[in-house]
């Protein structure tokens, strides 16, 4: 059973104005993302001292397809350092009934995971919340870290 963190949404925009919007991260995650995140290559994202990580994006293929890997992480609010290390986000794209449905998969975020509440209501506000705003209204809600932080009791040292 693939316990990995998955949901998805449909917009009525094109497969390639979502591939764009999915590579636009500041635009929809947080703009504390140092790097380029529309093509190949790595991408670090920090949030304080709580949260940080550095993603290689591995596949790009347009109108299709988006994978990051995670090749390294930080969580100030776990015990096992390991959590999101060697995980990949996957965005697939696909027409289906005159829409376009977009699905992310957390590849490795499990429900054994300490930080699988806090991590699965962020890409939740994320994904389903700032992307699909990008998407069909043209502006995201990046940097929601700190409402997430404070809602779920997480303290910045």
């Amino acid at each position: 059973m693939n316990q990995s963190y998955s949901t998805f949404f449909k917009v009525d925009q094109s497969p390639e104005e979502v591939f764009a919007a999915i590579n636009n991260v500041r635009g929809w995650w947080s703009e504390e993302i140092e790097g380029i995140t529309d093509e190949l290559g790595e991408f670090k994202y920090h949030y304080q001292d709580i949260h940080r990580c550095t993603i290689q994006i591995t596949e790009l293929v347009p109108g299709k397809k988006v994978v990051w890997h995670i090749t390294d992480n930080y969580f100030n609010f776990v015990k096992d350092k390991s959590e999101w290390k060697d995980t990949d986000i996957v965005f697939e794209i696909a027409k289906k009934d005159g829409k376009t449905e977009v699905r992310f998969t957390h590849v490795g975020l499990v429900p054994t995971y300490e930080c699988y509440a806090v991590c699965t209501d962020s890409w939740g506000i994320y994904i389903s919340g700032s992307l699909r705003d990008l998407i069909t209204k043209g502006k995201g809600k990046p940097n929601q870290s700190e409402q997430i932080v404070n809602k779920h009791g997480i303290e910045s040292s």
